[in-house]
Parts: structure tokens; sequence; C-alpha cells
């Protein structure tokens, strides 16, 4: 999409053009002089979540009790993971919500070395995300330093070459460990043709898709991927901390053995064997009681998605980080910007990064700005990025034109001076 005009009427029109602009209302929105662009990060809390929480409360904790094991409570993980699987094109039974993303990917990964013995070498990037490789440097230790990880470089820093994925898998290859959509540069790889690369030469290939889900068009099965694993607190909005998922090609699921050996895990857990013996499906990566609460916490959102459609999320996503850049280059680059992310669409996840070398106090004076200044909060990866996430399910292109031009404001009038460089706990 090309635009042509910096004016905020040109945003007004694309929002009354947009058929999904009803489903901002589904939301909480409760101060609309803040501008939520961290959706990449902690999805907005949907409306009918609390409704659904005070149900899950009340009647099946506060009145049925222990009951609600059998009424519906035990099937939850499954039944929520089939949900999720229509997200990323996998089969209903493929697809677990369980632990948090670093476990699943831990019991994921020792699994696929385990699978593929003989073969020394882990093959990411170094757009990973850094909880990714630290649980992989983690294996390697507890495996007795029987792997090494190599880590693919960029050349630009925004992209990862096709021709540096492909010469770094070979046949020492047991696994390759890759985010779908890198959480700084909102680089997207090709998962079709990665994912074909590391079949080649006989290597199982695992996807993170934490900065996918929900917000770009995902296809498990027709890209023939082994494993995945994601969160559901970002663009699934299932609440913060909300329990992962993970997913098993459904033909590996019988073959691999995960490392933690839980009670739900195993084939029948209610007869109490002292041994275990793992369940033959994809209940074999389940570990122990599932957070039931917070499994009711991330429907509501999945729901929504699966209303609006992958496609037409992704076609709005596309337009408005288009539209973002677009006012990134006639209002910020002649302030010192640049943009750190993809210029292709199909290239580029629902982020944008947008490089500065005051990026961390810039951020800081757009969040911290005294009501009733107009708030805008993204976020601040280092050294120099300030990630501007795009939810297509609730942001509006208004909302996109009113952050950057108070971005610009606190740049030009170097607002930012006032704020300090000392880096918060968690930016």
């Amino acid at each position: 999409m090309k635009f042509t005009s910096t004016q905020i009427e040109l945003a007004q029109t694309l929002d009354h053009q947009d058929k999904l602009a009803p489903l901002r209302d589904e939301f909480v929105i409760a101060d609309p002089d803040l501008i939520y662009l961290d959706g990449n990060s902690l999805g907005r809390l949907p409306k009918r979540t609390g409704r659904v929480m005070q149900a899950a409360i009340e009647d099946a904790w506060g009145r049925r009790l222990i009951r609600g094991w059998n009424e519906g409570w035990i099937q939850a993980p499954f039944e929520l993971g089939a949900k999720i699987a229509q997200l990323i094109g996998a089969e209903a039974d493929e697809v677990i919500i369980t632990d948090s993303t670093s476990v699943n990917l831990f019991k994921l990964v020792v699994a696929a070395l385990k699978a593929r013995p003989g073969r020394p070498k882990i093959v990411s990037d170094a757009f990973n995300f850094p909880s990714d490789l630290y649980v992989i440097q983690g294996v390697i230790e507890l495996l007795e330093q029987q792997h090494r990880l190599e880590l693919i470089p960029s050349a630009d820093s925004l992209t990862i070459a096709p021709e540096a994925i492909e010469a770094a898998i070979d046949a020492e290859t047991a696994l390759v460990s890759l985010t779908h959509v890198a959480f700084k540069s909102a680089f997207m790889h090709d998962m079709a043709a990665v994912t074909e690369q590391a079949h080649r030469t006989g290597a199982l290939m695992l996807w993170d898709l934490s900065h996918s889900v929900g917000a770009v068009p995902v296809d498990l099965n027709g890209a023939g991927v082994d494993l995945a694993v994601g969160c559901t607190y970002k663009y699934l909005n299932g609440g913060p901390g909300s329990p992962a998922f993970l997913y098993v090609r459904r033909d590996l699921q019988a073959e691999l053995r995960q490392p933690i050996w839980g009670w739900l895990g195993a084939a029948n857990p209610f007869t109490f064997d002292l041994n275990y013996t793992p369940a033959p499906n994809i209940g074999r990566f389940w570990v122990g009681t599932p957070p039931v609460l917070s499994l009711k916490a991330i429907e509501p959102a999945i729901e929504l998605l699966l209303a609006a459609g992958i496609d037409r999320l992704r076609a709005k996503s596309m337009a408005q980080t288009e539209y973002l850049i677009f006012l990134a280059d006639q209002w910020l680059a002649p302030l010192g910007f640049a943009v750190g992310s993809p210029r292709q669409a199909n290239r580029r996840g629902s982020h944008v990064s947008l490089r500065h070398p005051e990026a961390y106090r810039i951020n800081r004076a757009l969040i911290e700005a005294e009501p009733p200044t107009l708030q805008v909060i993204p976020d601040f990866r280092e050294p120099d990025n300030i990630r501007f996430g795009v939810a297509p399910l609730y942001n509006s292109f208004v909302d996109i034109h009113r952050a950057m031009e108070r971005l610009k404001r606190i740049v030009s009038e170097r607002l930012y001076e006032t704020f300090s460089a000392k880096r918060a706990a968690v930016t």
C-alpha cells in the first residue's frame, strides 16, 4: 500500500474503511489518551475475559470445587491447543498448552537431540531470542558438552541471508532452532524454505512462534515443520505470564522422548503406576497440573482471532506497519531515526523497530509523559531500538498517526533530555 499524505484525515479514512475496526471495542481501553503499541510484548485485555474469569472463579471453582476436573479442566490444555492449532496450520492433536515457552523449548531440544544421535551440531542465528539460546546452551552442558551451538550472523543487522542458513546446515546438524519473527528487527524467516533445508540433511526443525502466532499466517503442516513452541501473552492476549504451547508433528509424537517425566505425561496417570510409561500422543509432552484459571484467560482472544481470520489480520497488519514506516520516513528520518526492520512487508512481522542513539530516553519520554499529555507505550530493546508492536485486533491507523506525531515532537523539541538514561529493571 502506498501512502501520499501525513495528515490525520488519511488515518481516519483508513479506519473508516477497516472491516476489522469493530473488534477494537472488544478490548478494555480505559484511557483514550494512551496509545498502546506494545501488543507484541503483552496483549490488551479482552472485555469478555473478565466475565470468563469471574465464572471460572465463582462457579467452577467456588461451587463445583474439585468436580471441575471432570467438567472440563483436565481437557483444557488439549482443547485450547486445538484452537491454537487453527492459527498455526496444525492438526488439533498436535498442539498442547503447558508450561512456559522456555520449559517447552527445553523439552523439545532434548527430545530432538536424543532422536539424532551422533550429530553434534545445533544451528540457530544471532536474531534468536536470548532465552532460547540460553536453554540450548544449558542443554549442551546437561548433555556433557556432546553438542555445539553455531549461530548464523546477520550481514546487515536486519535480516538473515538464506544462503548463510544453507551453508550452516550440514550432515552434522541434529537440530535447527530459530525464531520465526525476530524479536528486535521483526525479520521473518521463510519457514518452508528453511525447514526444507534442515530436512535435506536429516536435521529436525524447531520454530519459536512467539512473535508470529496471532499476527502472521503460519502453516506448520504445509511447511513440514517438526517442532514448535510459542507464548500466549503477546498477540494471543492471554494475560501476563499465561502458559505457552508446544507443537509436535503427529508422526513424531510416539518417537520423541522428552526429559521431564511428569505425572500427567504418563499413559495412565490415575492408575498411579510407580514406573513411567509415556502417553502415546501429544500428552507425553505434558508434565504437571495445568493452571486452570490462566488457561481460561487465554480462550476469549483466541475466539476473536479465529473470528477475524488470520489472513485479514495479516493484511491489516502489513498496511499498518507500512503506514508507520511511511510516517517515520517523512517525519523522523530528518531527526536521526533509522528504520530497524525490513522494508519489504512480506519479510516483516507485526512490529517495527525505529533506531536512534537516544532511543532509551525517547522511549521513556513517550511512556512517562504527564497526563493529560498523550502517552505512547512501545518498548525498548538494546542497544538503540524502540519497538512499536501493531496488534491489528485493536490498533487503529489513528493510533499510529498520533504515536508518530508525538514521537516527532519529543525529539524535535528535545523533551527526552529531562529523562535519565539509567535502565529500568524492565525495558
